[in-house]
């Protein structure tokens, strides 16, 4: 019998196209470089991570029926991500993400996810009409759930009964995309993954450091927030308090990922019974290594 996953990661897996330079950069700079095509995308991303923990995560998203989604589901399945409940069309190219990196980090970069975002519900057929699950026999386990789906279907999975048991786990992706995460405020469900831009735009306000976010968003509505600021410390508000954390001092050598990587990081350090300030200590670490250049993707 085929081993049941340990995790659904539900969102964007598609093909990083990243340009990285020491350089420093501004509009209009052009610098020597290293360009990398990798395989990325929010939910794709916590699934690599988890699998390299040994864990065993099933990807709901939308994959093109072309040559690039053929080569994302053989690199999937080499890694021990399950893809049988991916959504195909002939129709959906299979996604794009381009990033430029330099010295100070992120300069500018396009999600073109828009296979994703017009597959709309048919991702979810597997949880919501079976074999996942269904509104009759709701789905129990871990969502890690990515902010790149449209908000309307972001309310759907909010309030759907095929859901209503999960341990929700919520990114938005993006600062741009941020304000798609509202129905979870709304509804008062899951688990948001946010940076203080992130938590200032959900806010409407602006805050200084991670634990006043947090706990802005917990007045908002939110069940538990985990707000991060890169170098600075982090902080995971819930009802029950306030633990705050500071990530190791690292030399920064990448970001695109950093967020996936802290989020499977702490996710898979929960499902292993660690509590919120060592679960927080190891997703630090694990960040930290991966934008130190030390941890493989």
């Amino acid at each position: 019998m085929t081993r049941a996953p340990d995790i659904l990661c539900i969102g964007s897996a598609l093909w990083d196209v990243i340009g990285r330079s020491p350089a420093a950069m501004r509009a209009g700079s052009d610098v020597p470089g290293r360009i990398a095509t990798v395989p990325g995308g929010v939910a794709l991303n916590i699934a690599m991570a988890l699998a390299r923990q040994g864990l065993r995560p099933a990807l709901l998203s939308a994959v093109g029926r072309d040559i690039e989604g053929d080569a994302l589901i053989a690199l999937c399945d080499r890694l021990g991500i399950e893809t049988a409940h991916l959504y195909r069309s002939e129709d959906l190219p299979t996604d794009r993400y381009m990033a430029i990196e330099g010295a100070g980090g992120l300069i500018a970069a396009i999600a073109d996810a828009h296979s994703l975002e017009a597959a709309g519900a048919h991702i979810l057929t597997p949880l919501t009409d079976g074999p996942l699950g269904d509104t009759g026999a709701p789905y129990e386990g871990l969502i890690a759930l990515d902010g790149n789906l449209t908000e309307a279907l972001l309310a759907e999975i909010a309030t759907h009964p095929a859901m209503a048991r999960a341990d929700l786990r919520v990114a938005p992706a993006s600062p741009g995309k941020a304000e798609r995460l509202l129905p979870f405020l709304r509804a008062g469900r899951g688990t948001l993954y946010v940076n203080l831009e992130e938590a200032g735009l959900l806010c409407r306000d602006s805050f200084e450091a991670a634990e006043p976010a947090a706990l802005a968003l917990l007045a908002r509505g939110a069940a538990r927030a985990i707000v991060t600021e890169g170098g600075r410390p982090c902080c995971d508000a819930t009802a029950e308090g306030a633990v705050t954390r500071t990530p190791p001092q690292v030399l920064v050598t990448r970001v695109t990922g950093a967020g996936d990587t802290f989020m499977a990081a702490h996710l898979a350090a929960e499902r292993a019974g660690a509590s919120r300030a060592d679960a927080l200590d190891r997703a630090l670490e694990t960040a930290a290594r991966y934008v130190s250049g030390d941890l493989v993707p």
